[in-house]
C-alpha cells in the first residue's frame, strides 16, 4: 500500500529504522526507542498497538540494561 505521502510500508519502516539507529550509534538508547515508537505511528500500516507494545517491552529492557547491541538488533529486525 502506498500512503497519500507516497511511502510504502517498507519505505516507511526503513526510514523509522534509519532514524532510530542514528540514536543507537550515539549511544542514546532512550531516544532510539522513542524515535522508533513515534515514527511507527506516522504510517497507517505500522501504527498498531501490537507493534508499539512489542517494541516498548523489549526496547525498555534494552534501555534499562544499557544494551546497545540488543537495541540495534531489535530495531534492525523489527517488522
Amino acid at each position: 500500500m502506498t500512503t497519500p505521502g507516497g511511502y510504502t510500508r517498507a519505505e516507511h519502516m526503513a526510514w523509522c529504522k534509519q532514524r532510530a539507529l542514528e540514536y543507537v550509534n550515539r549511544g542514546d538508547l532512550q531516544n532510539a526507542l522513542a524515535s522508533m515508537g513515534s515514527d511507527l505511528r506516522k504510517h497507517p500500516d505500522t501504527d498498531t498497538r501490537t507493534a508499539t507494545v512489542l517494541l516498548g517491552t523489549e526496547g525498555l529492557r534494552c534501555v534499562m540494561a544499557g544494551d546497545t547491541g540488543g537495541m540495534r538488533r531489535l530495531i534492525e529486525g523489527f517488522n
